[in-house]
């Protein structure tokens, strides 16, 4: 049985900080529910995320713009480079995935902000979530996951789900109208989720925020995105680092409009009429290859913020930490 409170004072003890206390039942019962949903769909992969397994780790630094300091006091903003720690990663439980599948791609950041502040996130490349309510999740992995006598989803039991919970198709319907990249540095990276950024004079804008390639990478074409194998993004990012020396995103948070949703992370926030800011650069300038790298050891906890930015009432980000946890300590424990 996953013990929290333990989990939470080793997390603790090795600079793994910040992570819920799930140690009543009430709590803990939901996040353990999703979190062996996607270990039977995947299946279990000692020391592996149940969650964007398969991965690579980066290191660089944030750095943020005038403009994004007169929305947010955040230190993050204030104009210096702050240390990152990166995770590219392929969405799915299994760390055997292949790159040519239309999973999202993910994003995750630790950044280290002066006076031990710290600020994490987990973006992925389409700008919605696939569920709006957190009790979604478990019943939305498990109407995918094969029945063990067939091999195959119960097509009545997903067309039900789907019926009643269409918002749910949302995520895929996008994916499978881009592209495939063939370069994590070439995806758009977006948070899905609002928060709240609070200035200096105490006016606060509530804002969902994306990382853009500076330079924009063309998908390949069929022809050639067959020659490439299952594992040709980590190559691919080592080899544009080794020849360019960084790779680089900008910052933009979005300004909500009146009719923007902040609770519902299925909706897409329409970028016609709307404020864009740049707000920062994300720098990217080395990768760690193979497994066990510093974002390996990482939990991106998006409510870890700091002063200045502060979460919305969207349910599915107050959600997120507590199967992270779990996560965490099953693959801590080497299960």
């Amino acid at each position: 049985m996953f013990c929290s409170r333990s989990l939470t004072i080793a997390a603790l003890a090795s600079g793994l900080v910040l992570l819920p206390d799930l140690s009543a039942p009430a709590q803990a019962s939901d996040p353990v529910r999703q979190v062996d949903a996607l270990e039977a769909l995947s299946g279990k992969h000692p020391g592996f995320r149940r969650g964007q397994a398969k991965g690579v780790c980066a290191a660089g630094y944030f750095e943020g713009t005038s403009e994004g300091a007169a929305l947010s006091k955040a230190s993050a903003f204030a104009g210096d480079r702050h240390p990152v720690i990166a995770r590219f990663s392929v969405g799915g439980g299994n760390p055997n995935a292949s790159d040519h599948s239309r999973s999202a791609r993910g994003l995750a950041l630790h950044i280290d902000l002066p006076d031990g502040g710290q600020w994490q996130m987990a973006n992925i490349s389409a700008p919605l979530y696939f569920i709006a309510r957190p009790e979604h999740f478990t019943p939305f992995v498990e109407v995918r996951t094969p029945d063990p006598d067939t091999g195959k989803p119960d097509p009545e039991r997903l067309a039900e789900f789907s019926e009643a919970h269409p918002e749910t198709l949302k995520q895929a319907e996008w994916l499978a109208e881009q592209p495939i990249g063939g370069s994590f540095a070439g995806y758009r990276y977006w948070g899905v989720n609002a928060f709240e950024l609070t200035a200096s004079d105490g006016q606060s804008r509530f804002v969902r925020w994306d990382f853009k390639p500076q330079d924009p990478v063309t998908p390949p074409d069929e022809d050639t995105l067959a020659t490439l194998g299952d594992d040709f993004l980590a190559d691919e990012l080592a080899t544009r680092l080794e020849e360019e020396g960084t790779v680089r995103f900008d910052f933009y948070v979005q300004l909500a409009a009146d009719d923007d949703s902040l609770v519902d992370a299925t909706t897409i926030w329409p970028e016609e009429g709307r404020e864009r800011v740049l707000a920062g650069t994300l720098v990217i300038e080395s990768t760690s290859p193979g497994v066990g790298g510093e974002g390996d050891r990482m939990v991106f906890n998006p409510l870890v913020l700091p002063d200045g930015i502060a979460p919305s009432d969207d349910p599915v980000l107050h959600a997120r930490p507590a199967a992270y946890a779990v996560s965490f300590g099953r693959r801590a424990a080497g299960d």
